[in-house]
């Protein structure tokens, strides 16, 4: 949950994109413009799939989680902000995908072939390419595959897109907020945008969650003010100690977060553990992952913004 309003949400938001893609025939098209191949049909396997393992796990949630006619699974993920940690987040995303389509006691040799997507405006690589596609193949020769079916893409949409096909450059270019009127794929993907913007209920359940957070946010302003006021009328320095009790609270609460991060707990159990919302555990923890580089005194500032 971000602190944009509806009106300002964009198809690189995930709440979104993930409204957008359920339209089954868009997304079977976003699918293939993407790949570059043809799938006969697709079906849900669940919107916005949320794993969780164990307690002692880390519970991803995924944006778009389809299979093919063929029982090929494709994660779609939308990232329009920059993570150092994304191949390896791919790599969890993958494992945890695995461990779900296996858990009801399955053999390993029935796993799916597999595709995690990334939607990226940005350049992860640095090669100024739009589409980086991996898969395991053997280091001493590289027309040896290991045969494991699973892929893990990731686009750009900031790359040279030259040598790209129409509509996957257009579809990259809607992307950067760019919109090619004549390419009938955009123009269906565009619609749909509208189409989701238009609908009441996906804007209520948008400014629930958006309200929700500002008030918890206005709640917890409130609380350290009032605790750091008490505070202060004792000491006789009742502004200077309301702010500080305020910003320290919840500076030391993303430190906490933070640590809890690190050890690869789930927002939810944090929450528990820490006895917090799990709305802003989850606010904070995003934050945290989205922007590795930032300290606790920036990421306050942000969630103060």
């Amino acid at each position: 949950m971000g602190t944009k309003t509806w009106e300002e949400l964009e198809i690189t938001d995930d709440f979104l994109f993930g409204k957008v893609m359920r339209n089954p025939e868009l997304c079977k098209r976003t699918i293939e413009v993407i790949l570059g191949i043809e799938i006969d049909r697709i079906d849900y396997l669940e919107e916005q799939k949320t794993i969780d393992m164990s307690l002692d796990a880390k519970s991803i949630r995924l944006d778009v989680y389809v299979k093919d006619g063929a029982n090929t699974v494709y994660n779609i993920e939308m990232q329009p902000v920059k993570r150092d940690n994304l191949p390896k987040r791919s790599r969890y995303y993958q494992g945890m995908i695995d461990l779900a389509l296996i858990e009801k006691g399955e053999h390993y040799s029935k796993l799916n072939r597999s595709y995690v997507i990334f939607i990226c405006s940005f350049d992860l690589f640095g090669k100024n390419r739009c589409v980086y596609t991996f898969e395991n193949r053997c280091i001493e020769d590289s027309e040896i595959s290991l045969g494991d079916e699973t892929v893990k893409v990731f686009l750009n949409s900031r790359g040279d897109s030259t040598h790209l096909n129409s509509n996957l450059k257009a579809f990259l270019e809607y992307m950067n907020h760019k919109k090619e009127s004549e390419n009938d794929f955009i123009t269906m993907l565009d619609r749909e945008v509208k189409k989701a913007k238009a609908n009441l209920e996906w804007r209520r359940e948008y400014m629930t969650l958006y309200i929700k957070f500002q008030e918890m946010m206005e709640e917890g302003r409130e609380e350290g003010l009032a605790e750091g006021r008490v505070e202060g009328l004792a000491e006789g320095r009742e502004e200077g100690l309301a702010e500080g009790r305020a910003e320290g609270d919840m500076r030391r609460l993303i430190s906490q977060v933070r640590k809890k991060s690190e050890k690869g707990i789930s927002s939810e159990v944090a929450a528990d553990m820490l006895e917090e919302s799990p709305e802003m555990i989850e606010r904070i923890m995003n934050l945290i992952q989205n922007y590795p580089t930032m300290d606790d005194k920036q990421i306050y500032d942000e969630l103060n913004s």
